[in-house]
């Protein structure tokens, strides 16, 4: 009898838990909400996009969630650049090993709105080693320990 009680429990928290987890998704990776796109931004072209990835969107569950769709992905490598945790920064002798992933604009948008184009990322076109045109989201400078200047205080400016 206990056994059951504890069962019907776990199973109670792992709904809660996985219900939570979705919610989570969804809110920080597909809702409206939490992002704007910059009115200075470009249009998407409405043409096939080829993105180069190196981060968590390595992962195919995460592709999909993100996406709606796998990307169609090839590896490929970034020459002259080195990985910093979830950022690339330029380094000659260096490469970065990840996928390029074949999208339509409907999915690059989608891609955008993941990374917080405009906002903690830019989208720039990069070439691959092997030549093929792709593109990186590549992460914003930081303000922080930016000063406005000529004012009473010292403010930092924090985005």
């Amino acid at each position: 009898m206990a056994i059951t009680v504890w069962l019907k429990r776990l199973f109670i928290i792992g709904g809660v838990g996985l219900l939570s987890l979705a919610g989570w998704l969804w809110l920080t990776m597909l809702s409206p909400w939490f992002y704007d796109r910059p009115e200075n931004l470009a249009d998407i072209e409405q043409r096939p996009h080829q993105v180069f990835v190196y981060g968590t969107l390595r992962y195919a569950p995460i592709r999909f969630v993100v996406m709606g769709s796998f990307g169609d992905p090839e590896k490929a490598t970034l020459e002259g650049y080195q990985r910093d945790g979830l950022d690339l920064s330029p380094q000659p002798g260096s490469d970065v090993e990840g996928l390029l992933l074949h999208v339509d604009a409907d999915e690059l948008a989608r891609l955008d709105r993941y990374e917080r184009l405009g906002i903690r990322y830019e989208r720039m076109e990069i070439t691959l080693s092997d030549g093929r045109r792709a593109w990186v989201y590549l992460r914003l400078p930081t303000l922080e320990n930016t000063f406005v200047p000529d004012a009473d205080l010292p403010i930092a400016l924090v985005p």
